[in-house]
């Protein structure tokens, strides 16, 4: 199967920088993949590599964080989640494809599915293991494989990528917290704290 993204893709943010690199450039709409509500008081935009051992330990840390603000008298619509594909191939060989992965499982209405599972099985994100899950989701799986090797997200991805690029964006993951910049440590509490401040929750 050949790489979803090129390997020559831009990795110097400073050649195209349009603006603030505290701030998202693009804006989260409902073409991006999200949980929760454009509309909801906090919108947590990250940018992830899927073979990120960081991406890894950060999904735990704001599933834990959906958890703890749903409990409370704000509910689930106090946090939207929006994820962007930020693959480094570079360093994470199968990141490209564990991106496409994804795509193609929400061409067939299985997105968060598939993201969970990459997620939590990072250390086996070849080709064989990615029929496998497209399998147990009850995916098409020809039609998943098909649309893996033929690159058919490639442009979906690369937005993704662009997007990122000119926010600033190095490396994953990164995360913006209404539209700002989150720079902080990425444990549970300081995260959940920087989304409480910035959602006003009183």
């Amino acid at each position: 199967m050949s790489n979803v993204i090129p390997d020559d893709a831009p990795s110097d943010p400073c050649g195209n920088c349009e603006a603030d690199h505290n701030q998202l450039v693009v804006p989260p709409s409902e073409q991006d993949h999200r949980q929760g509500s454009l509309n909801a008081r906090v919108v947590l935009v990250e940018y992830g590599d899927y073979q990120c051992s960081q991406c890894g330990e950060l999904y735990t840390s704001i599933k834990a964080i959906q958890r703890q603000l749903e409990a409370t008298l704000y509910g689930r619509d106090s946090l939207c989640f929006v994820f962007r594909h930020f693959p480094q191939p570079h360093i994470h060989p199968q990141a490209q494809k564990a991106a496409a992965a994804t795509e193609a499982a929400g061409a067939q209405g299985q997105f968060w599915q598939m993201y969970e599972i990459l997620l939590e099985h990072q250390q086996a994100l070849e080709n064989g293991y990615l029929a496998e899950y497209a399998d147990r989701l009850g995916l098409n799986v020809p039609q998943f494989l098909r649309d893996l090797a033929r690159g058919t997200y490639l442009d979906r991805i690369n937005q993704d990528i662009e997007s990122g690029i000119r926010s600033g964006v190095t490396h994953a993951p990164a995360l913006f917290i209404n539209g700002t910049r989150y720079r902080n440590a990425l444990e549970i509490e300081p995260l959940l704290a920087a989304i409480v401040e910035s959602g006003d929750f009183s």
